[in-house]
């Protein structure tokens, strides 16, 4: 099972949505990132007849730490047992580490997943936007193998993917399109995303319920409920059925609640349980904000 928390679901969606973003008609404010740790408790949604998945527990725990001078650090562990119709158990640990300049120029990536305490899958690189009249993304792979690989020039990553989801909320955009690549899938794939975007819920118009430590912080913050469909970006999109599907709402600060994972057989819910806001990144008095 593949788990992705992008700021990453990101085909229902071309029905609801009235009008398609281009980064050209996003208010140019900066969003303003605010260090947390989070922490969700993760069960199951729902599951078909045929998906052979009874139940599943777990936790995740998601910080985000840096600030627009020295980029943003994101690292998350994402810890499932999933039991299915015979009553076997599978433990799943996903472990995912990343750094990202603030422009969205580089991105430096960790991800290991184990499954039952034995390694089953890991990816480790630094991606990068080359400078010049040719721009090129290109990624140096240090894990599984050494492989050098070259990237859409159109490709968004994660928060910069993250920032610009905030900006189209707040200019009122209904679907944004992208390219997204987080460094996962061995470090070898991007995704085509298509992400739905609510009406805003204003500033203590919907408190989070039940409470939990730290959730009256967030009632001064506006939020917009938000889905994100994730596709293959080596099949056609026409027709294609979502590898998943992300909802969540989400925060102007960057802090996320209600998270639902779609995979069409089963899906996985996360309840925001705690919320610790950490000390802010500084910027020196003369950095300009990017």
């Amino acid at each position: 099972m593949t788990s992705r928390f992008e700021v990453s679901a990101w085909s229902v969606l071309a029905a609801l949505a009235t009008m398609l973003a281009s980064t050209s008609c996003l208010s140019a404010e900066v969003a303003h990132f605010a260090p947390h740790r989070a922490v969700y408790e993760l069960s199951l949604a729902n599951s078909t007849a045929g998906s052979g998945v009874s139940d599943v527990s777990g936790r995740m725990v998601y910080e985000l730490n840096g600030s627009p001078c020295d980029g943003y650090t994101q690292n998350m562990r994402f810890v499932t047992v999933m039991t299915n119709q015979e009553g076997t158990e599978t433990v799943s640990d996903l472990r995912n580490s990343s750094w990202e300049d603030a422009n969205g120029k580089k991105l430096r990536f960790s991800s290991t997943q184990y499954q039952n305490d034995e390694l089953a899958d890991s990816s480790q690189g630094d991606a990068a936007r080359s400078k010049g009249p040719t721009p090129v993304v290109g990624v140096d792979l240090t894990k599984p193998s050494k492989k050098r690989v070259s990237l859409p020039t159109n490709i968004y990553f994660p928060m910069q993917h993250a920032s610009t989801l905030i900006k189209a909320a707040k200019s009122g955009v209904r679907l944004f399109s992208a390219n997204l690549y987080d460094g996962s899938e061995k470090g070898e794939k991007y995704y085509l995303t298509s992400t739905l975007i609510g009406n805003e819920y204003v500033p203590g118009a919907k408190p989070l319920s039940p409470a939990f430590k730290g959730s009256d912080k967030l009632a001064a913050v506006a939020s917009w409920p938000m889905s994100i469909s994730y596709f293959d970006a080596d099949k056609t999109k026409e027709d294609q059925v979502p590898a998943y599907e992300l909802s969540f709402r989400y925060f102007e600060d960057g802090v996320t609640s209600d998270l639902k994972i779609d995979y069409g057989e089963f899906a996985i819910k996360g309840e925001l349980k705690e919320l610790t806001f950490l000390d802010p990144g500084k910027c020196p008095a003369t950095a300009s904000a990017h």
